[in-house]
């Protein structure tokens, strides 16, 4: 099969590589759609930090968002999943400690991440091989793009979650990236209030085309009043920022990671009595996420700014695929099946 591979910084290619074969437990997929992020974009130009630490290494197979047909099944996996169309939990626990048993699997010390960590193969292939308990079942009539973007749906989920509001209550999100776009348009759902925070012109556009109150730079003056504030940019000067800009005894939930380490008064989240959480991997958060994305009133279109194949995913990584309209997402068909869209 195809599969899409980085050997080394900027360095990848489309190669034919061996079909995965199911063992007892694990499911092969046929992959029909799989989204590229900035994880993925870390693994191409070297700057992710698990290739420093041993926790990954070229050659590596990306690839963690994703939706497509159980194609083959395991000894020992029920058969109701032949054929069924799924997306799969990243996290790949031991399923024997603690963690796992208390369903903290997505810090488990031993997990493997689907495309990421610990050379599990990722979903930038014609296939894909999971164990069937990290399956997810999704309604057959979703929409290809709404199905890819699950996995990240789960994390803008979780924060929400996190950021403990309800309707009316007012929400600063700041980075207009998939993830503050979902976040924006989950929290609206529920009927909150919500302005976005972005350096970029045509991010700031989108967000009020999706429902933001209000869509500012940086260097902008927040409005007062905020109950929580979710920091899903990668800047880092932002957590500290938003202990300071949430009200007092608000939250601040942070998900983005910046390339430098984020400088944080804590003393200051002390004396405002400031709830500091972080959220790591969409885990508990995919079937909410389904729910949500399958539900018809979340727009996913605008967020996608091509769905291209696997030959063109290198161009992507490198920045030589841009999106004009302020899309953030871009979608691969590693089968080459199905419409595909350019910008």
């Amino acid at each position: 099969m195809r599969a899409f591979v980085i050997t080394g910084p900027h360095e990848a290619s489309v190669q034919e590589v061996r079909e995965p074969e199911a063992g007892p437990g694990q499911v092969v997929v046929e992959v029909v759609r799989a989204g590229v992020c900035g994880t993925d974009v870390e693994f191409f130009t070297g700057t992710m930090p698990y290739l420093h630490d041993g926790q990954a290494s070229y050659p590596i197979r990306i690839g963690h968002e994703w939706c497509g047909h159980v194609a083959v099944l395991g000894e020992g996996v029920d058969s109701s999943w032949e054929g069924a169309f799924v997306t799969g939990d990243t996290m790949l626990g031991c399923g024997r400690c603690d963690r796992c048993r208390s369903g903290r699997h997505h810090v488990c010390e031993e997990r493997h991440e689907v495309g990421v960590r610990r050379g599990w193969h990722g979903a930038l292939a014609e296939r894909l091989l999971v164990p069937a308990s990290s399956l997810k079942r999704l309604p057959n009539g979703m929409a290809p793009t709404a199905a890819a973007l699950v996995e990240p749906g789960g994390s803008a989920v979780r924060a929400i979650e996190a950021a403990a509001v309800r309707s009316g209550s007012r929400l600063c999100v700041w980075g207009a990236g998939t993830l503050g776009l979902l976040a924006l348009q989950f929290a609206r759902a529920g009927g909150v209030v919500v302005d976005i925070v972005d350096p970029r012109p045509e991010s700031r556009a989108l967000a009020l085309e999706l429902g933001a109150r209000e869509a500012l730079s940086p260097s902008d003056p927040l409005s007062a009043g905020y109950e929580a504030m979710i920091d899903m940019s990668v800047g880092s000067d932002v957590p500290a920022c938003a202990v300071e800009q949430v009200e007092p005894a608000g939250r601040v939930v942070l998900v983005g990671l910046a390339p430098n380490p984020s400088m944080l008064d804590t003393r200051r989240a002390v004396l405002r009595d400031v709830t500091v959480v972080g959220i790591l991997a969409a885990s508990a958060g995919l079937e909410r996420a389904i729910e949500l994305l399958a539900g018809g009133r979340i727009r996913v279109e605008p967020l996608v700014a091509a769905t291209v194949g696997l030959d063109k995913v290198a161009d992507v990584l490198g920045g030589l695929i841009g999106s004009p309209s302020g899309a953030p997402k871009f979608l691969v068909s590693p089968t080459g099946r199905g419409e595909e869209r350019s910008v």
